[in-house]
C-alpha cells in the first residue's frame, strides 16, 4: 500500500479507501452484507494496508456506521491508526428537519453519527449533497463549529456543481472558517465530466479528490454485458446504474478488458490504476463484497500504466449529461 496526504492537508491516508456502504442491513439492499459477513472483508483491507474508511449516516439508516465503528475498533489497536470519514445531508427520517444542511441537522447529525460509530470524533465530515434550501453561510458556520468542537478534524464535500463548491470555499475563506479539504465526486473511466471544471478547481485549491463509484458500479469490472446480462447480485438490482451509464460506455469497458488481458490482471485493477494516475485524485473509494474485490483494489496501487495504455483506455470516451449530483 502507498500513503499520501489528503489534498494539501497534513492528513495521511492510504491510496485506496474502503467504502462501507456495502456493510449494513441486507434487507435494505440485496447486495449488502451484515456485520458477520463484512468482517473478513474489512480485515483483509486492513491487512492490505488500507487505513481510510468512508461511510455515511444514511447508509442503511445508520447501520453502516454502527458496523464500521465496531469493526474498526476491533481491527485497530488505536483510534489514530485509521482515518474515518462519514457524511451528513440526506434524510434520516420523515421529519422536516431530518435532512439537509441546516445548523439544526448538522449539529444533531454529527452527534448521532459519533454515537453510532462509537468514537468522539471523525477525521473527515462531509456534506453528502448540496442543500438548495439552506444558505451556504449557515452550513459553513455549522461545519466550522463541528471542527472547533473537536468532533471532526477536517470537512469535505461530495458531488455538486463546481460553482457551488467554489461558492462554499469562498464563503468559508471570507469568514475565516475551515474550508473543504476533499471532494468525493462521481469520477471513473466512463464518467469523466468532472475533468471539465471540478478536477481543475480541486487542483487549483489543493483539494483532494476521493471519487465514488470508481468502477462505475461494477461496469468496469465486467458486471454487465452489452446484451443486458447481469453477472452480479448488485448489477441485477441496481436501477440507478441504468440511469448513470449508456450503451456507448461498453466501448470503454472493452478497452479496459483488452489492457487487462494483455497484462494478465483483472479489469478492476486497470480501471483503478487509471484513476490513481489522474491529477488531484487522492484515493478512490472502493466498495467490496468479495475478498477478490479487496485484493484487486489493493493490487491496483502496484499497477503503473504506460502512456499508450492510458491513451487506449481514454480514446472511446463519449461525453455524458451531468449525473450523480443529486
Amino acid at each position: 500500500m502507498e500513503y499520501t496526504r489528503l489534498g494539501t492537508t497534513g492528513l495521511k491516508v492510504s491510496r485506496i479507501a474502503l467504502g462501507m456502504m456495502s456493510y449494513g442491513d441486507p434487507a435494505n439492499r440485496a447486495w449488502m452484507l451484515d456485520e458477520e459477513a463484512s468482517e473478513p472483508l474489512v480485515r483483509r483491507a486492513v491487512e492490505g494496508g488500507v487505513t481510510f474508511f468512508d461511510t455515511a449516516d444514511m447508509y442503511s439508516l445508520g447501520r453502516s456506521e454502527e458496523i464500521t465503528g465496531r469493526l474498526l475498533s476491533k481491527l485497530f489497536a488505536h483510534r489514530d491508526d485509521y482515518v474515518l470519514a462519514t457524511k451528513v445531508c440526506l434524510p434520516m427520517g420523515p421529519g422536516p428537519n431530518d435532512g439537509g444542511l441546516s445548523r439544526k441537522h448538522i449539529l444533531a447529525g454529527i452527534d448521532a453519527s459519533l454515537h453510532r460509530l462509537g468514537t468522539d470524533h471523525v477525521d473527515l465530515y462531509q456534506i453528502h449533497r448540496w442543500d438548495y434550501e439552506t444558505p451556504i453561510e449557515e452550513t459553513m458556520e455549522a461545519l466550522a463549529d463541528v471542527v472547533r468542537s473537536g468532533k471532526a478534524r477536517y470537512i469535505g464535500a461530495s458531488s455538486m456543481f463546481a460553482y457551488q463548491f467554489a461558492t462554499a470555499q469562498y464563503t468559508a475563506k471570507a469568514a475565516g472558517q475551515p474550508r473543504f479539504v476533499s471532494m468525493q465526486n462521481h469520477y471513473n473511466l466512463v464518467y469523466r465530466e468532472e475533468e471539465r471544471e471540478m478536477i481543475p478547481l480541486c487542483r487549483e485549491q489543493g483539494v483532494g479528490a476521493i471519487p465514488w463509484s470508481p468502477l462505475a458500479r461494477g461496469l468496469l469490472a465486467g458486471s454487465r454485458g452489452r446484451d443486458g446480462e447481469r453477472r452480479t447480485v448488485r448489477s441485477g438490482s441496481d436501477a440507478y446504474a441504468d440511469e448513470l451509464y449508456t450503451e456507448a460506455d461498453f466501448d470503454v469497458v472493452d478497452a479496459v478488458r483488452a489492457v487487462a488481458d494483455e497484462r494478465g490482471v483483472p479489469m478492476a485493477r486497470i480501471a483503478l490504476a487509471w484513476l490513481l494516475s489522474r491529477p488531484a485524485v487522492t484515493a478512490p473509494i472502493v466498495g467490496a463484497t468479495k475478498l477478490a474485490h479487496v485484493d484487486d483494489a489493493v493490487g491496483a496501487v502496484e499497477v503503473t500504466l504506460t502512456d499508450d495504455e492510458i491513451a487506449r483506455l481514454e480514446a472511446p470516451y463519449v461525453p455524458h449529461t451531468i449525473r450523480g449530483h443529486r
